[in-house]
């Protein structure tokens, strides 16, 4: 599984060809995400990122913060299945939201 960073994914985000998808609830999506993300809950990545996405499409994959395991698992889902440039941004919400970075 790969990471990325706050910065990569800031170019990544303003180039436009990446998949942001954030795995928390609708509810935690609803208060708050990153400009530019949609929400697919963890329970549901595997069958969803299969209907919506290519196996070749870069997509990163964030929840709330570092102490949360829903990003990683959900990357490690999606490399399982076949998906060949998923990233996990381990920072995620908290970390984006302190760096004043645009949110929805």
């Amino acid at each position: 599984m790969k990471t990325i960073t706050k910065d990569e994914l800031k170019k990544k985000l303003e180039n436009g060809n990446i998949h942001l998808i954030e795995v928390l609830g609708e509810n935690e999506y609803n208060k708050a995400h990153i400009k530019g993300a949609i929400n697919i809950p963890l329970k549901k990545v595997g069958t969803e990122a299969k209907q919506k996405f290519n196996e070749e499409d870069e997509i990163v994959v964030y929840c709330s913060d570092y102490d949360c395991s829903a990003s990683p698992t959900a990357a490690k889902k999606l490399d399982s299945l076949g998906f060949k440039n998923v990233y996990d941004y381990e920072g995620g919400k908290k970390e984006w939201k302190e760096a004043g970075l645009p949110m929805e």
